[in-house]
This record gives C-alpha cells, sequence and structure tokens, in this order.
C-alpha cells in the first residue's frame, strides 16, 4: 500500500491516496524448470516474453543457489515454475518463501501435467486450487483431437469456456485449444480465485490407465483447465493444469476434433498463452489514480472545511497502463461513497472526455462530522483502486441560519398577537386608573 500527496498550481487539493498498485511490466523474471530441454520446446513462449522486455532467467527447479532474496530484497518481480515433476525445491526455495512472495507483490505462473509432484500440488493449494492425484488427466471421450494417442487426453477446449474477461485471455475468437494435462478444482468460496479455462461438460479428470471405482476428482464444467488468483495487494497468480499449452507444438499444431470434419489450421493457444502471460506479469489491467480535486460549486481550492447542505464537486483521475505509456482509463461504472461511518451519497461518476477525469456534483447531506470521498474500483482483471480523501463537514453558523422559517409563523404569530395584547392590557389598566383617580377628586 503506498499513500500519495497531490498538489495542483492552484493548489486545489492537498489530500492523501491510498493505491493498491505497483507497475511490474517487464522486470527480472525467475524461470525454473524441470529440465533444460523445456527451454526448447517451448521456445516461442519464452522468446515472446523476451521481446516483451522481461530479463529471463533460466534455472532447474533443484539447483542449490535458487533464492528470490538478496539482504532483504526480492531479486525478481515475477517467478515461473515449468517444473510440475520438483520433488524439493533447491536453495532456499520453499512453498513458504513462494507464498511471502506473493505476499510481498510477486506474480507466478505454474504449469502442471499429469506427473505433478506434492510439491506443487502444496503450492496450487495455499493459491487456492485442487489439483488431481499424480497421474490423472483430463479426459474426454467427445471432444479430443484427431491426434490423440487413443486415451482421448488431448483435449480441444472451445473458446467459448474461457473466462468473459479479454483483458486477461484477449479477445475472444472461433479457434479451439489445445490442452493435455491434469484437472483442477478451484476454491468457490474464494472471491480472489477465477477459472479462466474450464472443460467441455462431458470432460472429466482420472488416471486413464485405471478402471474408474470411485468418482473422479473433476467433473464437467466444474474441472478448471487453467485457473488464476489476484490477491487483495493485487499480486497475480495463474496455474494452468497443463505445461503442454504453452509449448511450441501447442502453438502451431492444427486442431481438428476426432467426431468433427472442420479443421484449423493452427490452434488458438499462442493467442491466449501471450494474453494470460501479459495479465500475470502484470503488462495489462494495471490501473492507477493520477489525480484527485474537490472543492465547492464555483470556486477552485478546496476549502479549509465543508458547511451541511453545499454543493460540492469531486474530481478524480484513473490511467491505465498501455504497453509503456498511461493513457486515461474510460468507464461508465466508476463510484463514488462520501462516508462518514456509513455511506451518506453513493452516486456514480461521469466520464469528461475532453479532460479524460471523472467527476461529480452533489449536495452535502444534513450531517457533520469527518467524512470521506471514497472511491474503491474492483472489477475482473483490474488491479483495485481504492483512494480516499477526508475531508471535515460543520454545522451552520448561527449567521447562516434563516431569519424567519415558514412552518414556524403560528409561533411567531401568537409572539407578536401577546405582544399586542401586552401593550392593550396596560393601556386599557392605565387609562382605567386615571379614570378612578378623576372620579374619586369630584
Amino acid at each position: 500500500m503506498a499513500t500519495f500527496k497531490f498538489s495542483g498550481k492552484l493548489g486545489v487539493f492537498i489530500g492523501f491516496v491510498t493505491l493498491f498498485v505497483a507497475v511490474n511490466a517487464g522486470g527480472n523474471t525467475l524461470v525454473l524448470l524441470d529440465n533444460l530441454a523445456i527451454k526448447e520446446t517451448h521456445s516461442i513462449f519464452f522468446k515472446s516474453l523476451q521481446e516483451r522486455g522481461h530479463s529471463l532467467t533460466f534455472k532447474s527447479a533443484d539447483d542449490a543457489s535458487l533464492a528470490l532474496t538478496k539482504y532483504g530484497e526480492y531479486i525478481y518481480d515475477h517467478l515461473i515454475i515449468f517444473a510440475p515433476s520438483v520433488d524439493e525445491f533447491g536453495g532456499s526455495l520453499s512453498v513458504e518463501s513462494i507464498t511471502e512472495f506473493i505476499d510481498g507483490g510477486g506474480n507466478l505462473l505454474v504449469a502442471a501435467s499429469s506427473s505433478t509432484s506434492d510439491l506443487i500440488r502444496e503450492l496450487a493449494s495455499e493459491c487456492g486450487f485442487e489439483v488431481d492425484d499424480d497421474g490423472a488427466v483430463v479426459i474426454d471421450h467427445l471432444n479430443y483431437d484427431v491426434k490423440d494417442s487413443g486415451k482421448h487426453t488431448l483435449l480441444v477446449a472451445s473458446p467459448t469456456n474461457l473466462i468473459d474477461a479479454p483483458v486477461i485471455v484477449g479477445p475472444k475468437s472461433a479457434t479451439p485449444l489445445l490442452f493435455q494435462g491434469t484437472g483442477l478444482v478451484v476454491d468457490r468460496e474464494n472471491p480472489l480465485v477465477l477459472t479462466l479455462l474450464s472443460a467441455d461438460s462431458t470432460a472429466y479428470s482420472y488416471n486413464p490407465d485405471n478402471s474408474i471405482v470411485e468418482y473422479p476428482h473433476a467433473v464437467g464444467k466444474n474441472t478448471a483447465l487453467i485457473a488464476a488468483l489476484q490477491a487483495r495487494n493485487n499480486a497475480r497468480v495463474v496455474f494452468s493444469g497443463s505445461l503442454y499449452f504453452f509449448s511450441d507444438e501447442a502453438f502451431s499444431s492444427p486442431v481438428q476434433k476426432a467426431l468433427d470434419t472442420k479443421k484449423h489450421p493452427v490452434s488458438g493457444n499462442l493467442q491466449v498463452a501471450t494474453s494470460v502471460s501479459q495479465w500475470v506479469l502484470r503488462e495489462s489491467g494495471v490501473l492507477r489514480v493520477k489525480s484527485v480535486s474537490h472543492h465547492k460549486k464555483g470556486e477552485m481550492s478546496p476549502p479549509s472545511s465543508y458547511t451541511i447542505m453545499e454543493t460540492v464537486v469531486y474530481t478524480i483521475g484513473i490511467e491505465q497502463l498501455d504497453g509503456n505509456k498511461w493513457v486515461p482509463y474510460k468507464a461508465g461504472d466508476v463510484q463514488m461513497e462520501f462516508v462518514r461511518i456509513d455511506p451518506f451519497v453513493r452516486t456514480t461518476l461521469n466520464y469528461q472526455q475532453k479532460s479524460g477525469l471523472y467527476e461529480v456534483s452533489f449536495t452535502i447531506p444534513d450531517v457533520y462530522g469527518v467524512f470521506q470521498f471514497k472511491v474503491e474500483y474492483n472489477r475482473i482483471g483490474y488491479t483495485r483502486v481504492f483512494s480516499t480523501t477526508q475531508v471535515s463537514v460543520r454545522p451552520l453558523e448561527h449567521t447562516q441560519y434563516e431569519r424567519f422559517i415558514l412552518s414556524a409563523y403560528p409561533y411567531y404569530t401568537s409572539a407578536f398577537s401577546m405582544m399586542i395584547g401586552v401593550v392593550l392590557l396596560s393601556f386599557i389598566y392605565l387609562h382605567f386608573k386615571e379614570d378612578q383617580k378623576k372620579t374619586k377628586s369630584e
């Protein structure tokens, strides 16, 4: 969490903004492999990362020199584990150190397979995913490729099974995907976990060499092929049940269902893998608060405090990372709350096309105290935007109240009638006493 202080040329705003975002586009990336042959079989994927500015460090997963920190600082911004069968990490690397890495804002991409070790399974469990037992693969007897070996484990996944979030998986296309690996089950009660790619309703996860004697670990669309997690500190994790999904073979292979005559010249794996890697390595879906200001309507500078029932103008600028530059983020669902303990005002901000800012004007409620302008924006695939600005709201001064209130006219009438009655009574009483004195004197 970082706190920023903004001030314009006119002193429009002095306040604090809490922003949960760290831009880690590019940066140092540690790649752990089962063996160096994976570097060659997945060369297209690794080359695309390097072309996007990532500095890749390839090491064996059991290398004795492995470490994520040095002198208390993280050496790497991202971690990629393409070592599904590793039994024990080398050096100081462990499941605990990787979870601490995620807690520190690091990003993680993991690919499993049918031979997933208990170590990778434990790591997945820490992130909210559950991996099937060793030897289990996803099987679909209707949606498999013609190149399948006969066990129906080389699946043809429909692009309609991708999550409806282009910022994560890219734009939807009609090209199917190739998948060969184990199945995942996500924790449905965890709101931070997403299923990026699910299996078809006819799929299940089991060991193809064994007879089915118990209910499979994952069945139908509950079988996640690729899952993701965006932590509350905006760290991102993607867990794929298939190492094959990112391979050169999967990227360049044609796709044809065994029960279908339609043939696609190449799979859609490259496009989806590129989009997913851009998201998990925080190249896309990154938002930040550019500026915040507030003032009374008709003025330009923020007051020391507001008064109840005044009209306030609140403005916030939100930017999105586009490559290596920040551009205005445009959306129609950004809301602002005016909060004391509970929100007294909740309103949608209006996007200003010319300035690229969000603005809203509202009347402060007839309640005084310490309030906050609060913007909390959570959308699938985007980093969390959280901005608060504290202000004071005071009651009216005694000179600001209305002199005559319409509803109080009966009281005004009674008061004035009483005064008139006293005057008349005094006049009659005094006049009556003078007449008595004159009568007695006569």
